[in-house]
């Protein structure tokens, strides 16, 4: 009577623990995978309301000349630090005037800068100096438009 001896012990053993591996390493890149998609999501929203923050400092500075005479516009004092948000917003305006024919137009160029750190300060040639800035979690947007008046 012959005996056999098994000759594949523990093969079951190996491919578990190459599964086990397997699936670990798919958890690891799936949890990886998930942060990320997270971080982009909240840095997006972020973007959004850092633009609608400085979009405020815009309507800030508009708001201050269009109320004023034509004759006697002038432009607010600038830089000008407001709080949007929790935002740091830094609105700036330049006036330049030129004669067309009788009259003398001024044209009026506003700018705002948005900071998403409560420590940010604004700086004589509107922008904004950030200690933060390099962050990961740092927004920062600019909007510059020109108005006739």
């Amino acid at each position: 009577m012959k005996i056999w001896a098994p000759t594949q012990r523990g093969f079951a053993a190996i491919a578990a623990i190459f599964l086990v591996v397997v699936l670990a390493a798919l958890g690891g890149f799936m949890l990886t995978f998930s942060n990320t998609q997270q971080l982009t999501s909240a840095q997006d929203v972020l973007g959004s309301r850092a633009y609608w923050a400085a979009r405020a400092g815009l309507e800030w500075g508009i708001g201050n000349v269009a109320v004023q005479s034509s004759a006697a516009a002038t432009c607010p004092a600038s830089p000008t630090k407001l709080t949007v948000d929790s935002f740091i917003v830094c609105a700036c305006c330049s006036m330049q005037s030129y004669a067309e024919g009788s009259s003398t137009p001024k044209v009026f160029q506003f700018t705002s800068v948005t900071s998403s750190t409560a420590t940010a300060t604004c700086s004589s040639t509107c922008s904004i100096v950030s200690p933060a800035a390099g962050n990961v979690g740092y927004i920062e947007r600019s909007i510059t438009v020109s108005m006739e008046r």
